[in-house]
């Protein structure tokens, strides 16, 4: 299965949007997509295998924002209301309908904002350990973590974060600011659609009391932890796709997300 890439320009940025889909869906407008957004450094490389098993039955767009994944820098910083206005005018610009809002890390920040702006068109949000916890918005406290996290990663996670950092710096140092600032508990209650918070037991930058506490402010919002590290979706894909469906099946048929799972 080959990804279709291709890179538009949105209000003048570059958006890098990697489509797979099961055959004869990579321009299926009727059904949902499921869009996947990196976190700060990150490129769609950080989903490159639960995209796969989510391909099977989903049509699913992994996306490069501006400045990441090899993409030139904006020039200026972007907040997480302008990315998540970015990514959906991107997304809906190749034909995609409603869409699923998966974010990872920073990634959580941009789909929640992109929820609550653009509510006709989202779905529902999956947030796989969010940023940034209220007691640790510091630099020294963030590379701490990063660092601890790193120590649970496999193999590969670590080349991905390594290579994907190294090409983004410009881009990242800029973005580190709108990130610490961003107040994700501020933004979920206004976020009306299911909203299901994903952790990595072993996660260090997303810890437990603090995932628990966006899923209770979200209006429809569920916790659920999964064995591994921040990038828990690349160590548990089929678990992982498993959840984005079951979320799918019980909105369609009841209009809610699954119970919290701790």
């Amino acid at each position: 299965m080959r990804a279709k890439v291709e890179t538009v320009r949105v209000q003048g940025l570059p958006v890098r949007l990697h489509t797979l889909a099961p055959a004869g869906r990579v321009h299926d407008g009727l059904a949902p997509t499921i869009v996947l957004v990196h976190g700060i450094g990150m490129s769609h490389r950080s989903f490159h295998r639960s995209q796969r098993v989510l391909a099977a039955s989903h049509r699913t767009v992994s996306v490069d924002l501006p400045g990441f994944g090899g993409l030139p820098v904006a020039g200026r910083r972007l907040s997480m209301e302008e990315l998540g206005d970015l990514v959906v005018e991107a997304v809906r610009s190749r034909g995609a309908g409603d869409l699923v809002l998966v974010g990872q890390s920073m990634g959580t920040q941009v789909v929640a904002e992109a929820a609550r702006r653009h509510p006709d068109v989202v779905d529902s949000v999956v947030l796989i350990g969010p940023v940034v916890a209220q007691r640790r918005r510091s630099l020294l406290l963030q590379a701490t973590d990063l660092a601890r996290d790193c120590l649970v990663e496999g193999t590969r996670m670590n080349a991905v974060l390594t290579t994907d950092y190294l090409r983004s710096v410009p881009q990242y140092v800029r973005e580190l600011r709108p990130m610490l600032r961003h107040r994700l508990e501020a933004t979920l209650p206004h976020v009306a659609q299911p909203v299901l918070v994903v952790r990595g037991t072993q996660d260090p930058i997303a810890r437990h009391d603090w995932c628990a506490r966006l899923a209770s402010v979200a209006p429809r919002g569920a916790f659920v932890e999964l064995p591994g590290p921040h990038h828990v979706q690349e160590r548990q894909p089929v678990a992982f796709a498993q959840l984005v469906g079951e979320l799918r099946r019980v909105q369609t048929l009841e209009g809610t997300v699954p119970e919290a799972r701790r």
